[in-house]
């Protein structure tokens, strides 16, 4: 297989993207469904749930609410786990590369579920509990991609399978939604009367009690703005979202503007941007791969990284920007100073809070450095762009008093 087969390969069958389903009745739904079409959403499918792709605002006034103010997501259909064993942090850093043994009580991990080639079957946040008494100490949170849970979970009972006292509890009586942009912090705190939301740090979790219901509060999310995911038991949905949506500064936002929101942030769409043949190495993301599991190197695919690390890759996930206002969308083929082609677009759209399109993509070894010009077959067409850094906007993370 050659190098420019092997990249267009990669970018393969995308099951987190939205796609036609024949029969709507066959889809899932969340417990905010009926919220949804009250709004007025356009419904679509999307990882097997009837999904909002966008409120009667639009997608790209969605988009710059969230950067403005704040959003209201539905991320209910991404699958929430509860991994109990003694030992559990460990047994996560036999699949994963992250430092999860190093997790303080009251935070949370950004990693990956590895495969033997250096692939990453998914990418998932890992939690431990605020509380660690007896019960709660060898319990972690995990949250894994919509399209992929069931197969996450069936990868983790696998590696797990000759451990004894090992339960992974799907917790689908619980919904989450994400709370994004500059005012969810107030928004949040004024509402559960919690002002120690306020100074939450990144990647840091909380159980708030509001009206008489435990709220599990992460400080996090997926759009590089400041702000929050909350879990809470299915029935106690709606009731939080309607308080939320009383509130002047939050929007609705659905899964368009999701979607340009995280490519902004040059944050990574699992199956799209990175999948079973891209390692941490090929994406850029060995920043969440810490010292320690670099040296250990005891999970799944390690001996690959490291001979990544040492040797080199054959192509890296690098930004876009095109030239013009026609953006170059997953699949759109790069080419070289000649006409070689040297990569493909990954995820790629217009970005409304930078005003331009943006897009991120995979270039063959030599093509990475930024400035180097490229060309994007767009419409048949070739069109001008070149190679910059990620992330598109300035992330608004809440990292503490400064």
């Amino acid at each position: 297989m050659s190098e420019q087969h092997a990249i267009y390969k990669r970018i393969g069958p995308q099951p987190t993207e939205i796609q036609p389903v024949v029969d709507v009745a066959d889809l899932k739904r969340t417990p905010l469904h009926g919220l949804h079409c009250a709004l007025g959403a356009s419904m679509a499918p999307f990882a097997g749930y009837d999904m909002p792709v966008h409120y009667p605002m639009g997608v790209m006034e969605e988009h710059i609410h969230t950067r403005r103010r704040a959003g209201l997501f539905d991320i209910s259909h991404m699958g929430q786990v509860r991994l109990v064993a003694s030992g559990a942090d460990h047994l996560m850093e036999q699949i994963t590369p992250g430092d999860i043994v190093g997790l303080a009580p009251g935070r949370l991990r950004y990693t990956f579920l590895m495969k033997e080639n250096g692939g990453i079957y998914d990418d998932l946040m890992v939690t431990r509990p605020e509380v660690t008494d007896s019960a709660s100490s060898d319990t972690l949170y995990l949250v894994l991609n919509a399209a992929f849970q069931e197969k996450d979970v069936v990868i983790m009972e696998h590696a797990f399978s000759d451990v004894e006292g090992v339960a992974l509890i799907k917790e689908d009586d619980r919904a989450l939604l994400a709370l994004q942009g500059p005012e969810a912090v107030d928004v949040l705190a004024t509402l559960m009367g919690a002002p120690s939301l306020k100074t939450m740090p990144f990647m840091s979790v909380q159980d708030v009690v509001w009206q008489g219901v435990s709220y599990r509060v992460s400080r996090c999310g997926y759009t590089g703005e400041d702000g929050f995911e909350i879990s809470v038991v299915s029935n106690r949905a709606e009731s939080l979202a309607r308080s939320l949506l009383a509130h002047e500064a939050v929007e609705p936002i659905g899964l368009g503007a999701r979607d340009s929101l995280r490519l902004e942030a040059g944050l990574c769409l699992s199956g799209q941007d990175i999948d079973e043949n891209t390692s941490p190495v090929e994406a850029g993301l060995m920043r969440f791969v810490p010292k320690r599991r670099r040296e250990e190197g005891n999970y799944l695919g390690a001996e690959i990284i490291h001979q990544q690390l040492e040797k080199g890759v054959r192509w890296h996930r690098v930004g876009i920007v095109p030239e013009g206002r026609a953006p170059a969308r997953s699949g759109v083929v790069i080419i070289g100073s000649g006409e070689e082609d040297i990569g493909v677009v990954s995820s790629g759209g217009f970005g409304p809070s930078v005003g331009r399109p943006v897009a991120m993509g995979y270039v063959l070894d030599g093509w990475q450095k930024v400035g180097t010009a490229v060309r994007l077959i767009v419409r048949d067409k070739a069109r001008a762009g070149h190679i910059v850094d990620m992330p598109f906007i300035e992330p608004n993370y809440y990292r503490g008093k400064k």
